[in-house]
């Protein structure tokens, strides 16, 4: 018996997918295919996909959220030249076998510093995660963790209310370096650090605030800013 053809949805669907991966070099998330062919629950999206996966359109790899790669076999319903699209299944395995997944763990203010309470950054799941190349980072990778900035303390450092850091640990950093610290009364700024004699100068990147001066013994440096990643509108 003939399979049942394909359902718009799961054409628009598969078309997305391939006009995404020739665009960015990289499958797009649920959450972005959802978004882009207005379906707002993503189990629904998961149920077209796996769908499409048995048709033998595309693969998965459960590990990862952008690990979606067509098959040769979807040229045949996206009308694409099947030498265009194995190109694309090539670059998409070499994009998501280079995929670094970093936990986003919580915001940090970019302003006066504010009382963050037990101390516990965690307050976002694992679907939060952030996924970038891992060309993009130099260095050690296993203990990057992301942040999301609220404020505006460091926008002429191109760090505006909104983006999101992602952070190294480093508990001994060079003066001029942008990082997350606790301080001792148990609040959390991201700001430049300058040591200066017992004290620590945390200098804001903005001409409207002041700089942040405390005892040394106070400050305690969480992470280091690696990347600065733009959300925009």
């Amino acid at each position: 018996m003939a399979k049942k053809a394909l359902s718009e949805r799961q054409k628009n669907i598969l078309t997305y997918i391939q006009q995404y991966i020739a665009e960015f070099r990289r499958p797009p998330t649920i959450r972005e295919i959802g978004k882009a062919v207005k379906i707002s629950s993503t189990s629904v999206v998961n149920y077209n996909l796996t769908r499409l996966e048995e048709r033998g359109l595309l693969h998965r790899d459960s590990d990862v959220s952008r690990g979606l790669r067509l098959t040769e076999k979807a040229a045949e319903i996206t009308g694409q030249a099947v030498e265009a699209v194995e190109r694309m299944v090539g670059q998409v395995n070499t994009a998501v076998s280079n995929m670094l997944r970093v936990p986003m763990v919580g915001d940090i203010v970019a302003g006066s510093p504010i009382e963050v309470g037990s101390g516990d950054f965690s307050v976002y799941d694992d679907d939060d995660a952030i996924e970038l190349s891992s060309s993009m980072i130099p260095g050690r990778k296993d203990d990057l963790f992301a942040l999301r900035v609220s404020g505006d303390s460091m926008i002429d450092a191109m760090v505006n209310d909104g983006d999101i850091v992602i952070m190294r640990p480093e508990y001994n950093v060079r003066n001029g370096d942008m990082v997350a610290v606790w301080l001792s009364d148990d609040t959390t700024t991201l700001k430049y650090y300058y040591q200066e004699g017992n004290q620590v100068r945390l200098q804001p990147a903005n001409p409207t605030m002041e700089p942040i001066y405390v005892d040394r013994e106070n400050v305690q440096v969480q992470g280091k800013v690696m990347m600065v990643l733009r959300q925009t509108a």
